[in-house]
């Protein structure tokens, strides 16, 4: 009982002794500066902790963390002179622009518009200023066109005279429905002439398929029983199956000085086809209804559309 007491205070010293030996090996590893200094204050304490005999068996232990603590192999410096090709790139993102070419490619930020091609659409610039009511010029965009005539006629009731014949159709004036047209007609012997000018106002959107247009006007006529002139009042309709004056179909009835004694009525009866987009060939069937007499003309023109 005596000997195990006085063996205590030897194995608390021992149990001591191996803590803080414990103690100095973990912060040696630690390989800071300051473990080294706590290093050197534990061994010391050691040393005072330990008898002789326990200090010859805990040597080894300590040379061995010591070793650990300064190991063989030198630490490794990073030397300046580095060849340019073992340093890592810098930047791996290639760039194929410079600056003043992205910059050429930008748009203007100055919120000024840039100035349009003198061959811009016109349709788009209308467009830029205000949205058209689409319906609305569809309806004012005339389905028939200005054009002029020039080609041969035939008068059967004349003695089977040929001749000749010229005029215009349908000249808008302005942005309105009212037109103007004129013609004359003529033999090649001189028996047969006809001429005049007439204005056409159109009733109906001049975009549709068909209009009516009262006729108002002066004519002038002339065959071997009679002649006669003067005020030329009536009406036209027309039916347009194609627009743009690919083709059509017109009828007029007209009173050449309504009212009077030598009043002619005269019903003309046209169609017409375009061959290109700007010329068409047109035939016309006309009947003068006089006291005197009833002639026919047969006629066959080029039309030239604008």
């Amino acid at each position: 009982m005596n000997s195990q007491r006085r063996r205590s205070p030897q194995f608390s010293l021992m149990l001591i002794s191996s803590s803080v030996g414990l103690a100095v090996g973990i912060f040696s590893l630690s390989g800071t500066a300051q473990a080294n200094s706590a290093f050197s204050r534990l061994l010391l304490l050691k040393e005072d902790l330990q008898n002789p005999s326990e200090k010859a068996l805990s040597q080894p232990l300590e040379n061995e963390l010591k070793d650990l603590n300064n190991p063989l192999d030198p630490p490794i410096t990073l030397s300046p002179e580095v060849k340019a090709e073992d340093e890592l790139p810098t930047s791996t993102l290639q760039v194929s622009h410079t600056a003043s070419d992205l910059a050429q490619t930008q748009p203007a930020t100055d919120g000024t518009v840039p100035p349009r091609p003198a061959d811009a659409s016109p349709v788009l610039d209308k467009w830029e200023k205000q949205m058209p009511n689409v319906l609305e010029d569809i309806k004012r965009d005339p389905s028939f066109r200005t054009r002029v005539r020039l080609g041969l006629s035939y008068f059967p009731s004349t003695n089977d005279a040929v001749g000749w014949n010229v005029g215009v159709e349908d000249i808008f004036l302005g942005k309105t429905k009212l037109t103007l047209s004129g013609n004359y007609i003529a033999s090649f012997n001189g028996s047969r002439k006809a001429g005049g000018a007439d204005l056409r106002y159109y009733l109906l959107p001049l975009g549709g398929y068909v209009n009516i247009a009262p006729v108002l006007g002066y004519r002038y006529l002339e065959a071997p029983q009679y002649i006669t002139d003067g005020l030329n009042v009536g009406f036209r309709v027309q039916a347009v199956p194609s627009r743009t004056g690919a083709a059509d179909l017109s009828f007029m009835l007209t009173w050449v000085d309504p009212g009077q004694y030598d009043e002619v009525g005269v019903l003309t009866l046209s169609f017409g086809y375009a061959l290109t987009k700007h010329v068409r060939l047109s035939t016309d069937i006309e009947r003068q209804n006089s006291r005197y007499q009833k002639d026919t003309r047969f006629g066959v023109s080029l039309e030239y559309m604008f």
